[in-house]
């Protein structure tokens, strides 16, 4: 498989818009696909990994590709490697930078090369018909909030989802609860997250999804 180099438009020092697409087209027969964002490391519980690699079987068992950040390691090798055992499509997006470290998955059946960051996020949401979101760092963290704001401007409606596994989000969801009871975030956006425990009903919320109609400001 040959590595593709991509590059593709989003912020820069001249104001470029940024490349967000406003709505999910899925002509018929064109499977959907899911960006999954999850941690580089393996962390502390079993659980994590075994989660992980659940969500990629069960993902390709229902004909839905897979696009996430490219590496080899951690969470991210564990859903690749589990959804390419079951015949499902892995699109991988990963910095130069990182590809350089040698944590570039070569197996998959997409590995798009790009220069930046930015370009790896944006690459990742064009893909995508929705997103979840499983155990990771800051990095997963700053993924799944940026997708979700995008939900809350109106800037896509694919969904956005918490795959939360062991109780590892409960925290943030509590948190999360408390921004809505202070005035900071509206119930219905807080709404758009879907969090759900168990891999097959997150996947059946997010196939039957509907984006509302919620605007930002009154």
């Amino acid at each position: 498989m040959g590595l593709k180099a991509t590059s593709i438009p989003f912020l820069s020092c001249e104001s470029r818009k940024v490349s967000i697409p406003l709505m999910i087209h899925i002509e018929e027969g064109q499977a959907m696909r899911l960006c999954i964002f999850l941690g580089s490391a393996s962390g502390v519980k079993d659980s994590y990994s075994l989660a992980s690699k659940t969500l990629g079987r069960e993902l390709a068992k229902n004909g839905i590709g897979v696009v996430y950040g490219g590496a080899s390691v951690g969470l991210m090798g564990a859903v690749a490697d589990a959804a390419l055992h079951e015949g499902g499509e892995v699109i991988g997006v990963i910095p130069q930078s990182l590809f350089d470290k040698e944590v570039g998955h070569l197996g998959l059946s997409q590995l798009h090369v790009v220069q930046s960051m930015h370009e790896r996020k944006a690459m990742m949401a064009e893909l995508s018909d929705g997103f979840i979101a499983l155990p990771g760092g800051i990095g997963t963290f700053e993924e799944l909030f940026e997708v979700w704001t995008w939900a809350q401007l109106g800037y896509h409606p694919k969904p956005c989802s918490i795959l939360n596994v062991d109780g590892y989000y409960d925290q943030l969801i509590g948190f999360l609860d408390h921004t809505v009871r202070q005035g900071f975030l509206k119930q219905s956006h807080r709404d758009l997250l879907i969090v759900e425990q168990d891999a097959s009903k997150l996947i059946e919320r997010i196939k039957s999804y509907h984006p509302p109609l919620v605007p930002k400001w009154n």
